[in-house]
């Protein structure tokens, strides 16, 4: 079986656009938050019992988002969520977003996650078992943009 990136669709809603009807650049984050979430889900590792079988939580550090075409109401987008890095404790979590119906990046974003004791907050590494499921959604930005059919497009841009 061929190894691909995780992707959701989702459409920008009525509460995602500014009055010019672009997406409002924050409404970016819940299409994220439904990608890392439903990804998770995914690989039998649902947020519901995630955290509670482990004890652990996974609170964000770092945040930055690079918004490169707009989309605006009504627009279908497919994100693509994979995980770009693993540290000791941490994953970089990225996410692009792709313009379903004109083929266009509309946004990339990174998020890193540290792995904390959820009585403590002091890092910790990843358990094992979920790094090695979470390695199932390891990519570099090249091979998601390949998989999103936007290399050639990526390209001729940079």
């Amino acid at each position: 079986m061929e190894r691909r990136p995780f992707t959701v669709d989702e459409y920008v809603r009525w509460s995602d656009v500014d009055h010019a009807g672009i997406i409002f650049y924050g409404a970016y984050v819940r299409f994220f938050e439904i990608a890392e979430t439903e990804m998770f889900r995914s690989l039998g590792l649902p947020y519901g019992e995630f955290f509670d079988r482990y004890g652990i939580w996974l609170p964000r550090v770092h945040f930055d988002c690079d918004f490169t075409f707009p989309a605006r109401l009504d627009d279908r987008l497919r994100v693509a969520a994979y995980i770009s890095h693993f540290g000791g404790s941490s994953l970089t979590l990225s996410f692009d977003v792709l313009h379903a119906d004109k083929r266009r990046l509309c946004a990339v974003a990174r998020e890193v996650l540290v792995c904390t004791d959820r009585r403590t907050m002091t890092p910790r590494p990843l358990p094992p078992d979920v790094r090695a499921l979470l390695e199932q959604c390891a990519f570099a930005g090249s091979e998601v943009r390949e998989h999103l059919g936007l290399v050639a497009r990526v390209e001729a841009n940079e």
